[in-house]
């Protein structure tokens, strides 16, 4: 009587005593995951383990992550250019004002890296 994992086209090899299956996963095309896509990696792993697994057996992770990556870096630098424009922070302030330019363009980064967390990596 044959299991249903070969029914379905499943193989077997024999590995000592044991009857191990014959498992591949599927090769994607390898593609560069940035800070954003580490990070939601680090999640997947540990707060979303089947969407994590489920993703690395169908070869799709990578090309996941890749996409994560991308739209959290594209919304990470729109925030930070509607925010600069909000506030006023231009390059004439950068100018006469290096420091007071600097601060504030850091905290327009943190709180679009806060945005971008909320909506796109820990979502």
């Amino acid at each position: 009587m044959k299991s249903l994992f070969e029914e379905l086209g499943g193989k077997y090899e024999r590995q000592g005593d044991y009857l191990m299956p014959c498992l591949t996963v599927f090769a994607e095309e390898e593609q560069p995951i940035g800070t954003w896509g580490q990070r939601h990696l680090h999640y997947l792993k540990q707060y979303r383990k089947v969407t994590y697994t489920n993703l690395l057996t169908c070869g799709k992770l990578n090309t996941y992550l890749a996409d994560i990556d991308k739209q959290a870096q594209e919304r990470f630098e729109r925030l930070i250019e509607d925010m600069k424009q909000a506030q006023g922070i231009t390059e004439r302030l950068k100018e006469e004002n290096a420091l007071e330019w600097t601060g504030r363009l850091g905290n327009i980064r943190a709180c679009a890296r806060e945005i971008v967390n909320e909506e796109i990596i820990y979502a």
